[in-house]
C-alpha cells in the first residue's frame, strides 16, 4: 500500500488493524511519512507506541525490524556480528586441508557468508515491498553512547562495518522510537524527529479501543472495565494500568464469563491490570468495592 495521502486516511487505515488512533497522532504520523523524518514516541507504557508501528507495517505491507533497547546495548549488537562458531569452523577446515593461503582465507572469514545482520543493518537493505519499519522499542533503557551513534546512524541512514565497507540505504526506512520517560533522551535526538506524547484515552476512546480489540465483550462490561481503570489510575499507586492491560483484563473476564463486575471477580483478577503486590493489597477488599460502587453510580448517571 502506498502512504497514506491525508489525516484521515491514517486514521482510516489504522482503524482497519484495529488500532483506534486520535487525530493529533494521526497527524503527526501522516507528517512523519510524508517527510520521511523519525517519529519519536513517548508515553507511559502499556499506551499503544509499539502497537502504532505494528499496525503501521500491517496496513502498509511493509516489513517490521524491531529493535529492543536494553541497558548496555552497543552499536555492534545493535547493527551486525560476525559468526564466530561458523568462522572457526572454516578456520580449522583450511588447516585440515593445509590451506596456507592466510589473506584469502581472512577475505573469506568476512565475506557476507559469516556476518549476522541485526536490526539496524537488516533496516538498510532494500525490500521488494518497500522501506521497512523500523521500531527502536524503549530507548530510554540504553545509554548515552548508544544514543550518539544512533544520532548518527539515522542521519545518514548508513552504517559501516569496518571489515566490508559503509552500507547505506537505498531508501530510508521509515523510523519509530519509543520512550517510558524512565530518564530524558538526549535534545539532539528528539531533534531529529517529530515527536508526540502519547497519553492514556479518554473513556470513550478507551472503549472504542476495547470493542475493536475485543469485540465480544458486551457494552456494559466494557464499559464497566474502561470506567474502573480510568479510576485506578486516579489512585496512589506504584504503576499505573495502560491500555494493554485494560484489553488484557477484558480478554480474562471473557474467559471467565463474567457479565457484570463485582468486587469478588476484581478481587480474583487484580494481577492482569496490576503488576505489583503492594498495589494488589492496597485494591483488594473493602478499596476495590468503594470504587466499583463510584464507577456504577456514574455509569447509572450517565
Amino acid at each position: 500500500m502506498q502512504i497514506p495521502n491525508s489525516i484521515d486516511e491514517v486514521q482510516k487505515v489504522l482503524g482497519d488493524t484495529g488500532y483506534v488512533c486520535g487525530r493529533a497522532l494521526a497527524t503527526v504520523v501522516f507528517l512523519s511519512l510524508r517527510l520521511g523524518r523519525p517519529l519519536f514516541l513517548e508515553g507511559e507504557a502499556g499506551v499503544g507506541k509499539t502497537e502504532i508501528a505494528k499496525a503501521l507495517a500491517t496496513c502498509l505491507g511493509r516489513r517490521l525490524i524491531r529493535l529492543q533497547c536494553y541497558e548496555g546495548l552497543d552499536a555492534s549488537s545493535a547493527v551486525y556480528e560476525w559468526n564466530f562458531p561458523a568462522q572457526m569452523i572454516a578456520i580449522r577446515t583450511a588447516e585440515a586441508q593445509g590451506n596456507a593461503d592466510r589473506d584469502l582465507l581472512n577475505q573469506e572469514l568476512f565475506s557476507p557468508d559469516f556476518l549476522i545482520e541485526r536490526p539496524l543493518l537488516q533496516a538498510m537493505r532494500p525490500d521488494e515491498n518497500g522501506a521497512p519499519i523500523l521500531l527502536i522499542d524503549e530507548l530510554d533503557r540504553t545509554d548515552e553512547p548508544f544514543e550518539a551513534f544512533l544520532l548518527e546512524a539515522l542521519s545518514d541512514f548508513q552504517v559501516t562495518i569496518p571489515e566490508i565497507g559503509t552500507i547505506k540505504a537505498p531508501e530510508p526506512p521509515i523510523v519509530i522510537l519509543t520512550s517510558n520517560r524512565t530518564r530524558e533522551v538526549h535534545d539532539a535526538l528528539k531533534r531529529r524527529c517529530l515527536y508526540h506524547w502519547v497519553d492514556y484515552p479518554n473513556f470513550q476512546r478507551e472503549v472504542e479501543i476495547l470493542n475493536s480489540r475485543a469485540p465480544e465483550v458486551s457494552e456494559t462490561l466494557s464499559k464497566q472495565i474502561v470506567a474502573f481503570v480510568q479510576s485506578l489510575r486516579t489512585e496512589d499507586i506504584f504503576k499505573k494500568p495502560g491500555v494493554a492491560e485494560t484489553i488484557d483484563w477484558a480478554k480474562c473476564l471473557l474467559a471467565l464469563d463474567v457479565i457484570d463486575l463485582s468486587p469478588e471477580v476484581i478481587s480474583d483478577t487484580l494481577g492482569a491490570i496490576l503488576k505489583y503486590q503492594d498495589d494488589i493489597a492496597k485494591l483488594q477488599g473493602s478499596e476495590a468495592k468503594r470504587i466499583l460502587d463510584e464507577v456504577k453510580s456514574s455509569l447509572d448517571a450517565a
